[in-house]
């Protein structure tokens, strides 16, 4: 049985979707943030050693991150879903989109959210408006427009074809649903981007999704 350790409110989540589009059964092993410092609790680091989520074990075999478990899933039970053929265009299109969500577009996403927390954490009132200055700059300058240049070429993308990889849903689509489903939350997908827009409506339509989010609990993007 696939057990997946499943962290509220975080990148989890689109695993639970994904075995529900496999229909696969599986357990949730929950673990909550602390209210404080919103970081994982220690037990997950009996799973795995650097305490993060997503992770599965399944039987003897232990994955951790959202892109291996995606692969490992799609080739062990997929049977032909939510994995592109191998000799097909879409299967490159599949194997770019699943590492660039976390390569390319979550470095910026979390930047900015770090840089967000810095106005608000607990400092002397006389270092707050440097802290503020230096926060909203370096989003405004930097941060900012690398993520404009990213959702830019998203939506470009997204307007040639509904899905990441070919004409129906695989897991780059899976993969790709947090980063997106986070950037509409916070408020950095407005109407310049309707085809993203599109996508995360689609995706949070899907009857697989809607079981997931009914399963899995607590999560903030839905």
């Amino acid at each position: 049985m696939i057990i997946v350790h499943h962290l509220n409110h975080s990148r989890s989540q689109r695993i639970l979707w994904m075995l529900e589009e496999l229909g696969q059964d599986y357990d949730i092993q929950r673990y909550e943030r602390d209210p404080q410092t919103m970081q994982a609790p220690a037990s997950l680091r009996q799973v795995h050693p650097l305490g993060k989520s997503p992770v599965i074990t399944d039987g003897d075999v232990t994955v951790a991150e959202s892109g291996a478990i995606v692969t490992y899933l799609a080739e062990t039970y997929g049977q032909g879903n939510l994995l592109p053929d191998r000799s097909s265009p879409a299967y490159r299109d599949y194997i770019y989109w699943l590492h660039y969500a976390e390569g390319s577009l979550m470095p910026p996403l979390l930047l900015r959210l770090v840089f967000e927390k810095v106005k608000t954490s607990p400092m002397p009132f006389f270092a707050r408006p440097i802290a503020k200055q230096i926060a909203d700059k370096t989003n405004s300058r930097f941060i900012g427009p690398q993520i404009k240049t990213h959702l830019d070429y998203i939506e470009a993308h997204l307007g040639k074809q509904d899905w990441f990889a070919g004409d129906r849903l695989s897991g780059a689509d899976i993969q790709m649903s947090f980063p997106l489903e986070a950037s509409v939350a916070r408020g950095l997908i407005d109407g310049h981007y309707p085809q993203i827009q599109a996508f995360v409506k689609r995706v949070q339509e899907r009857p697989a999704y809607q079981r997931a989010l009914l399963r899995g609990g607590e999560y903030a993007y839905a």
